[in-house]
């Protein structure tokens, strides 16, 4: 079909219409660039038209200029999934589906997917009728298409098509369906695979049985593990489709299978799917077939499998009968994680670290002081940060099971060895840890064990353990309450002012920020200002001005009196400090207090 002239498309002189005329042109401009923002600018052009002329000169005029860059491309695909509204709604929508057509064939991948992405989005704007008469021709088109580009993309657009259309209709769909399970090429079987779950979900009960489950046992034993791995995706949808009966005679068999598939990706897929096939196939499948399945992949040779199916090993747990659950875990499941711990891969272990302390709740608490303490344990002392970091992140849900006397006698020498350890990411992870801790321990417990070593955080050599630990001690103030802060923490806090490490000195005065909001006017007065005053005539510049910037942070909540009779005179001995910066900050600190 010709595309529209300019002439055209300016009405003859109606200036109204030239900057579409404009964008026409930009439309075959050599620059891609500006190629691209016509086609982002479709709407507008559209809009001017009026919904007549943009079905009958703009859609053809676009079908025609499909060869063009991705990028174009690309965006013309997501334009035309919106354009409804502007071919005149969903009575004129099935005109969008030329250009769509054609897109839906080219060879980039990311051109392809978007054009289906927007045919799906208009076939529910199509009436029963308008989606037999011109949604579905293009459907068997592309299902039969000469390319192998136009059958993959066919393969997402049956779910969205079959369940409007009459029953001869469906039989067909069925078919073509079928065909492109055998596809010679392995893309369209790969690319089918993964739309058999999405199909299972809207064909009905017995064709599901008769049609769909043979392809997908065929699909399970392709030759091609990335097609056989796709397969398997769809084992939980069309599982949660089927009775029980129907599941153990159709499905079973083909996950059995797939378990021990000599691929190690198709065995991933199985493991990290689990859940989800365990969810479908119901409890008295999961006794005889999961459990040992899952064992195997616990055991697996390879890393990634064993993680996979270590990362599932809580949900697994927790979705197991209540009937036997303990049972299964402690025969079948706890072996193979004892094993785990110790496993040469990390992520494996990292993966295990992740979960295993949600299997306290499920075991109750003479189990895990029995049995998973020692795993804990062992994982803390791990030589991988990642592991024991992961283990330290979820020990609130043990202590909820054993409690917080037997959790400090067992795991927290563990937690002490760590926070000492040379990792200084280990020892932010226990800071982090430690108020939650704290909550849990109490102010009796925490003085006595933890103190030293929180304290002992706050002149850590790294500046990252320094400063979440000065954020920390605010947190514990909150929790244990002022006389707590009176007597333990703010002499700490002041004890660090006369440190010959000014880095020290420094954190002295950033925990003083912080306590300040927590402890009030009348402690921040009475325990904390007079040090900061002292230091202002710290023989270290970066010392004297954060006393400036720390005296802005305390001043809004001071008394007027008081800023003018102790802290003016404070900032105005800065404000003629020999360094820059120091003066700098003074002046600032005057200003924003109003006492310039």
């Amino acid at each position: 079909m010709a595309a529209p002239s300019d002439a055209s498309i300016g009405g003859g002189g109606d200036d109204s219409l030239y900057p579409i005329a404009v964008l026409i042109d930009e439309l075959r401009n050599e620059d891609v660039q500006l190629r691209l923002n016509s086609i982002k600018k479709l709407s507008t052009i559209a809009l001017a038209l009026g919904v007549e002329r943009t079905r009958k000169e703009l859609i053809p005029f676009l079908t025609d200029t499909i060869y063009d860059e991705d990028e174009v491309l690309l965006a013309l695909a997501e334009q035309l999934g919106m354009f409804t509204p502007l071919v005149g709604g969903a009575e004129f929508v099935h005109s969008l589906l030329p250009p769509l057509e054609s897109l839906a064939t080219v060879e980039e991948t990311v051109v392809r997917d978007k054009a289906v992405d927007s045919l799906r989005t208009i076939a529910a704007q199509h009436s029963a009728a308008d989606l037999e008469a011109h949604f579905v021709p293009l459907l068997k088109r592309l299902a039969t298409g000469d390319w192998f580009t136009s059958r993959m993309s066919a393969c997402g657009l049956f779910s969205v098509c079959y369940p409007r259309v009459s029953s001869a209709l469906k039989a067909e769909l069925r078919q073509n369906f079928r065909n492109l399970c055998g596809d010679d090429t392995p893309m369209v079987r790969r690319a089918v695979a993964g739309k058999l779950g999405e199909f299972a979900k809207v064909i009905e009960i017995d064709n599901l049985k008769t049609d769909l489950i043979p392809l997908f046992t065929a699909l399970a034993a392709d030759e091609q593990d990335s097609v056989r791995l796709l397969a398997m995706e769809a084992c939980g949808s069309i599982a949660s489709l089927l009775a029980a009966d129907d599941t153990e005679q159709l499905v079973m068999p083909t996950l059995r299978e797939a378990a021990n598939d000599k691929s190690w990706r198709v065995r991933y897929m199985v493991a990290d799917k689990f859940t989800e096939l365990q969810k479908a196939v119901g409890p008295e499948i999961t006794k005889n077939d999961l459990v040992p399945a899952f064992q195997n992949l616990l055991k697996d040779c390879e890393a990634e499998v064993r993680a996979a199916a270590a990362q599932k090993v809580k949900d697994f747990c927790q979705n197991l009968p209540a009937d036997n659950r303990e049972q299964v875990i402690m025969t079948g499941i706890l072996p193979c994680l004892k094993e785990l711990v110790s496993d040469s891969n990390t992520h494996v272990k990292s993966a295990l670290a992740s979960v295993i302390m949600g299997l306290s709740p499920v075991l109750g608490k003479d189990n895990t002081i029995e049995h998973l303490l020692p795993l804990f344990l062992t994982q803390l002392k791990d030589e991988c940060p990642e592991v024991r970091l992961n283990i330290i992140s979820n020990l609130d849900c043990v202590n909820e099971v054993i409690g917080v006397k037997q959790l400090s006698q067992s795991i927290l020498p563990a937690i002490v060895e760590l926070a000492e350890d040379t990792k200084w990411r280990v020892r932010l992870a226990i800071i982090e840890y430690m108020p939650l801790l704290a909550g849990q321990l109490g102010v009796e417990f925490f003085d006595e064990k933890l103190n030293a070593l929180f304290m002992a955080w706050l002149l850590d050599h790294v500046y990252a353990i320094r400063e979440a630990a000065t954020q920390n001690l605010k947190k514990l103030v909150e929790k244990f309450g002022l006389d707590w802060a009176q007597a333990t923490a703010i002499p700490k806090v002041i004890q660090m002012s006369r440190d010959q490490n000014y880095l020290h000195r420094l954190t002295c005065l950033f925990s003083i920020n912080l306590l300040a909001e927590v402890c009030g006017a009348e402690v921040t007065v009475r325990l904390m200002i007079p040090t900061v005053f002292g230091m202002a005539g710290d023989a270290v510049a970066n010392v004297r001005f954060n006393v400036a910037k720390t005296l802005q942070k305390l001043g809004p909540m001071l008394d007027q009196s008081y800023l003018q009779s102790n802290v003016k005179p404070c900032l105005l001995k800065l404000k003629g400090d020999t360094d820059i910066d120091v003066q700098y900050y003074a002046v600032e600190a005057l200003d924003v207090l109003k006492m310039a």
